[in-house]
This record gives C-alpha cells, sequence and structure tokens, in this order.
C-alpha cells in the first residue's frame, strides 16, 4: 500500500480493477479513514465501482476514482511523511543549491538522502513557531 500511495501521490498510474479497488477500500477502513473522509456519495461511487466494474476504461470514472483514492491517501499518510514532502524536499532542494554555489562536489545527492530530509523536517517540526521563517 504504501507503494501504491507513493505513486498515486507522484501522479503516476496505479491499476484501476476490482482487486485493486477492494484492496484499497479494506486498507481504508482499517485506517479508520473510510467513514472519516469520504462523502457518502464517494463511497457508494467506490462501492459499486467494486461491484459492477472489473476494470475501469472509462477516463471519467477513472479521474472521478483517482481523486477519491488520492483523498483516501492523504488522509491515511502521517504528519511527518507530509511534511517530510511539503517542507523537507524543499529546504532540501535550497541547502543543496547553497553548497554546491560553495562548491561542494556531493550536495546534489542531498535532496535524494531520505535520511536528511527527516532529519530536516524533525528539526523544521520542533523549531518553535516564533523562530520559523
Amino acid at each position: 500500500m504504501k507503494l501504491m500511495m507513493k505513486q498515486l501521490l507522484n501522479q503516476q498510474c496505479i491499476p484501476l480493477n476490482r482487486a485493486t479497488l477492494a484492496k484499497v477500500k479494506a486498507w481504508a477502513m482499517r485506517r479508520k479513514v473510510w467513514y472519516r473522509v469520504l462523502s457518502r456519495s464517494e463511497r457508494a461511487q467506490m462501492v459499486l465501482t467494486i461491484r459492477i466494474v472489473e476494470r475501469v476504461r472509462n477516463s471519467l470514472l477513472a479521474r472521478v476514482l483517482r481523486s477519491i483514492l488520492k483523498k483516501l491517501f492523504e488522509a491515511a499518510e502521517s504528519k511527518v511523511s507530509r511534511l517530510m514532502r511539503e517542507v523537507g524536499e524543499p529546504l532540501a532542494l535550497k541547502l543543496s543549491a547553497i553548497a554546491k554555489s560553495w562548491g561542494c562536489k556531493y550536495a546534489d545527492t542531498w535532496t535524494e538522502d531520505q535520511s536528511f530530509i527527516r532529519f530536516l523536517t524533525i528539526n523544521y517540526m520542533n523549531t518553535p513557531s516564533s523562530c520559523k521563517v
């Protein structure tokens, strides 16, 4: 499911078929986001698609289901991983650019280093709000 979530958040294509949608529904119910995040009509769209359609071929239905799936995955995402994506990665890009301008050879690898991005994110989370820019 983590791979599926990363693919969806990165706008890559995941298979929209009965088995995948049923797995996502079960996962969302276990994570307690199914009823909390989705409206009644969105839940009905997912359930009916699982019951009726073997593989989604209609582009409009695929777009609707992808928006529902994105909503589910974003709601189930942890605070740290969300902040890593929203704060840590841009901060790593800025620091990498500064280090490259100073002549650091390996600064390019900082943007891909998940440990460094997590470090920057945790530091950001622990910084008092009066000191944040």
